[in-house]
């Protein structure tokens, strides 16, 4: 049996990682910019986390939900205390597109809705709703293309309040830095507004945090950027350092009925030990700091380079989470990255670098992709 290929891959092979460094099969170092898709939030086999992924799987790594789980009340506890979020209710399940699944899901139950709004060039995942919810009809397959949901331009408050007064939207799901979209960004006031409109018309308000949180944009939230608090926030990827994991945070509007929503390996005793883990690094080595100064200094270069090199269109993005738009498309200068100056960073689009380090990125670091990017485009 052969694997059913659906990425075309590099030609590399990694078999190790610390902090924001791998090494390939050969023993090649590289630079992680990719941080394997924003999910690598604490550094690639940060001691605490192995120690606490290693003790947890040697006693109890799983069991059903079928019975009390501590774990899984401190790490609700915890994630509230760190975020800012200790009245809301947390759904543990196992990947992003799940979270986005499960709060349209809770959504529509709670106001009887079936229609959705999300931004032109979003992204939710591949299932279901969460795949009609996402702006790529490449992806949406004939069986997902139900009609449930509208894309509509970001930051332009008037054209959503037009389809909100249908009185027919169950949820708005938005991501406040759209990472597939190519790194735009929503404004305050679009947020805000939106946020009245979601009041006015009894609209569920959902940020898909699931690339743009846990930190990444130098805020544990990025709309925490923006003032305002949505109904449902959904996380996953760097939640649990490479252990697949997700979650719903619910406010307290929502009220929970047995058998609407459920998982058989969601919050489970590995995942939650390690997403402790998690959350004890981001806080004892200050690394949503650090994202937003690293960040700082990293779109500081680059829009300095910019002012050098005519292929840089544009920079934007906030903390750790950036993207280079360029007047080329990114494949050859992304190759040469990877080929020639070893390191790894993300694309969106057909022109756009993107960069998803893990948070522990030093400013050596960000110097180091600066002078190559500067040679590459060069």
């Amino acid at each position: 049996m052969e694997l059913f290929d659906v990425y075309p891959l590099f030609d590399v092979t990694i078999a190790k990682g610390e902090g924001c460094k791998v090494w390939d099969a050969e023993g090649q170092e590289y630079l992680d910019l990719y941080g394997g898709h924003a999910v690598i939030s604490i550094g690639h086999a940060h001691p605490r986390y192995v120690e606490a992924i290693s003790k947890q799987v040697a006693t109890l790594g799983f069991y059903s939900n079928s019975v009390q789980n501590p774990l899984q009340k401190e790490l609700a506890r915890r994630l509230g205390e760190v975020c800012g979020y200790e009245d809301y209710q947390l759904f543990l399940i196992n990947s992003g597109a799940e979270a986005n699944e499960n709060a349209l899901k809770l959504a529509s139950f709670y106001n009887g809705r079936t229609r959705v709004l999300s931004l032109e060039k979003a992204f939710h995942g591949r299932t279901s709703l969460a795949v009609e919810a996402t702006a790529n009809p490449k992806i949406i397959a004939p069986i997902n293309a139900n009609g449930h949901v509208t894309y509509l331009p970001i930051n332009d408050l008037a054209v959503w309040e037009t389809e909100l007064q249908k009185g027919d939207v169950c949820a708005v799901i938005i991501e406040c830095i759209q990472g597939v979209g190519g790194i735009r960004m929503v404004t305050k006031d679009f947020l805000k507004g939106l946020r009245q409109l979601c009041d006015k018309y009894d609209t569920v308000l959902i940020c898909d945090e699931i690339q743009c949180g846990y930190g990444r944009s130098g805020k544990f939230f990025a709309h925490q950027h923006l003032g305002v608090k949505p109904d449902m926030i959904t996380v996953a990827k760097g939640i649990c350092n490479g252990y697949p994991m997700g979650g719903v945070l619910i406010s307290p509007k929502f009220k929970p009925v047995y058998g609407q929503l459920g998982t058989t390996f969601g919050g489970n005793h590995l995942g939650c030990a390690g997403a402790l883990a998690v959350l004890d690094v981001i806080e004892e080595e200050g690394l949503i700091d650090n994202a937003a100064s690293v960040g700082a200094y990293l779109m500081e270069e680059l829009t300095k380079l910019k002012q050098e090199c005519s292929h840089i269109v544009d920079v934007r993005g906030e903390g750790l989470m950036i993207g280079i738009e360029l007047d080329i498309p990114y494949k050859e200068p992304r190759t040469r990255l990877i080929k020639e100056e070893h390191i790894f960073t993300g694309c969106s689009g057909t022109n756009v670098i993107r960069l998803l380090p893990p948070l522990c990125l030093t400013k050596d670091e960000a110097e180091h992709f600066i002078q190559a990017f500067k040679k590459i485009l060069a």
